[in-house]
């Protein structure tokens, strides 16, 4: 007998599901054992294009706005004005996206305290990067948290086709002083010139010319957690059945379609959230969503899951804590003087390129790395122990 999800977030284990897998993704190719020796799937797109490592930062927006609709349940449009949210609720959305950012500032900060304590470099706040993957997971949720609680479907619908076009519109049209108009280099794209005017070349990514997290790229990132908030909203309201993972494929497929279309005259491209980007990954998004869907919800199969809803349950806690060990293998130093060597360099030099090669030993220290934060989540998981923000 078919059911329907109803206004549980905690029944749709195939998103916990999905965001494991993505968190997984992005753990393996954030850490490899040599950034000389990666596979070329493992590796982002030089400029346009995409490979399936440019996939998985949308795939976590995607799922944020999957969640929002059962979180935000009881304050739907169609509810009563007194239903409707308060100044709490917005205070909440506020509080989770400053925690979100000031964890992706901890992070940036922690480089600069290594590099102090153990190498006695002083720390210059003057050349911090503003921005990151946190930082732009918060400012998407909580912008879209707010248009949600705002704005009706159409409204939303709406406000999603503008940003879209616009985006796109703004890059081709408006020229940036010395490149000119439609320019898409790393140099000469509109939204680099905006950060750059806004947070200064020497708070971008690598000190710019650019930043692939970049406030203006933000726009277009943020119609990627709407489509995504579409798609659990439309998920509330279908039978848990066949039927509805294969709509899921039909509009992916479509949504690939448009994108590559798109893309003809709107490079897709990670760096710059081109408006062809959106749609396309979020064709992706759905595809992988809809195969959770049908396994997880639709089958069943929860054993099959149950590895990625490990990681899913404690995402932010993964890509905060591999983060934090990361920098700690890369600062610190094994040996002394001339002889020293990066405690991560060591590692794979030692126990995993010197017998595997540079190419799969480097896939295997990532793949061990993943393999051991598994075991830390279990752990966790086994004692209930869910960071929640």
């Amino acid at each position: 007998m078919s059911t329907v999800i109803k206004n549980s977030f905690l029944r749709l284990v195939s998103l916990d599901v999905f965001r494991g897998i993505a968190i997984a993704s992005m753990i393996l190719v954030n850490n490899p054992g040599s950034w000389s020796y990666i596979y070329p799937p493992l590796e982002h797109a030089k400029w346009h294009g995409c490979t399936p490592t440019d996939l998985i930062f949308p795939f976590f927006l995607f799922i944020v706005g999957v969640a929002m609709p059962f979180s935000f349940a009881k304050y739907a449009r169609e509810n009563t004005p007194e239903n409707r949210p308060n100044r709490q609720v917005y205070l909440r959305i506020i509080r989770r996206g400053l925690v979100l950012f000031a964890l992706g500032l901890f992070l940036t900060l922690l480089t600069f305290f290594l590099d102090f304590t153990l190498k006695g470099i002083p720390i210059d706040l003057s050349k911090i990067r503003i921005m990151g993957v946190l930082q732009r997971i918060s400012l998407t949720y909580v912008i879209a948290a707010f248009v949600v609680l705002q704005l009706s479907q159409r409204g939303l619908w709406i406000f999603s086709g503008i940003s879209l076009l616009g985006y796109w519109v703004a890059m081709q049209l408006i020229p940036v002083p010395g490149f000119g108009a439609g320019n898409l280099s790393a140099e000469g794209n509109f939204a680099g010139y905006i950060d750059r005017m806004i947070l200064g070349s020497q708070h971008l990514y690598q000190s710019g010319p650019f930043d692939p997290e970049g406030l203006f790229s933000t726009i277009p990132a943020l119609v990627t957690v709407l489509i995504g908030y579409f798609t659990g909203s439309w998920l509330q309201k279908q039978q848990v059945k066949t039927r509805t993972s294969v709509n899921l494929v039909i509009w992916g497929l479509g949504c690939l379609i448009i994108g590559i279309l798109w893309g003809f005259v709107f490079p897709i491209n990670k760096s710059l959230w081109t408006s062809s980007y959106v749609v396309y990954t979020a064709g992706w998004a759905l595809l992988v969503l809809a195969l959770c869907y049908e396994v997880v919800e639709v089958r069943g199969l929860k054993k099959w899951g149950f590895p990625w809803e490990v990681m899913g349950l404690n995402a932010i806690f993964l890509f905060v804590g591999s983060g934090v060990v990361g920098r700690i293998l890369v600062k610190t130093s094994v040996g002394s003087g001339k002889d020293a060597v990066a405690t991560k360099t060591w590692i794979y030099d030692n126990l995993f390129s010197a017998w595997a090669g540079n190419m799969n030993g480097s896939l295997l220290f990532a793949i061990t790395n993943l393999l051991l934060w598994w075991l830390v989540l279990y752990f966790m998981y086994r004692r209930r122990w869910f960071l929640k923000i």
